[in-house]
């Protein structure tokens, strides 16, 4: 695996963003103390004290995606050549931008960071995000993880793009889909 291409909404991040009342904004997590230490956790950002909030709801990030990140940053450090990615179809574009801005892993890289310029969001089909990270990375297809809450897009990439191995994520992702990919590809 060279390339882990991860979606966004409930997949790395919940909630959708969609399902945001509005634009999300730093918040002083002190300021929110009946959230509980375990959901302030998942919505850390790289301000240190601070959660991204849209209304009442705090913007957190799925362990699985934290552990998958986090394993793939130390990986290039010791010289593996890996890579994390975005393919995604977020009806709201900046909202998204904005959390990648401020999320943060727990050793405090954000999520732009990670991802770099490996970043596709349109509306379009997972298939045309891919195929662009492709050509803009030049990694072949058969080196390329995808991770996806929604099957239909496990379907579609599966189909269009064999050489792509997909794991369906239906409740975020997890550890054990990491675990499962890089098994997978012999990491």
């Amino acid at each position: 695996m060279k390339l882990a291409v991860f979606d966004l909404d409930y997949t790395v991040w919940k909630p959708e963003m969609y399902q945001l009342a509005r634009t999300p904004k730093l918040v002083e997590a002190s300021s929110k103390p009946r959230l509980g230490a375990k959901i302030i956790h998942e919505a850390q950002t790289t301000t240190k004290g601070m959660i991204l909030m849209s209304g009442g709801e705090p913007i957190r990030m799925f362990k699985g995606a934290n552990v998958a990140l986090t394993e793939i940053n130390l990986m290039q450090g010791e010289g593996m050549d890996i890579s994390a990615a975005v393919a995604s179809k977020t009806d709201e574009p900046e909202w998204a931008r904005m959390c990648m801005e401020h999320m943060a892993l727990d050793d405090g890289t954000s999520l732009a960071s990670c991802f770099e310029d490996r970043i596709e969001i349109s509306y379009g089909s997972k298939v045309g995000h891919i195929t662009r990270l492709h050509k803009k990375t030049g990694i072949p297809f058969s080196e390329m993880a995808f991770f996806d809450n929604e099957y239909g897009n496990i379907r579609s990439v599966s189909k269009a793009l064999p050489d792509v191995r997909c794991y369906y994520t239906p409740d975020g992702m997890t550890r054990e889909a990491w675990e499962k990919a890089k098994t997978d590809f012999g990491i």
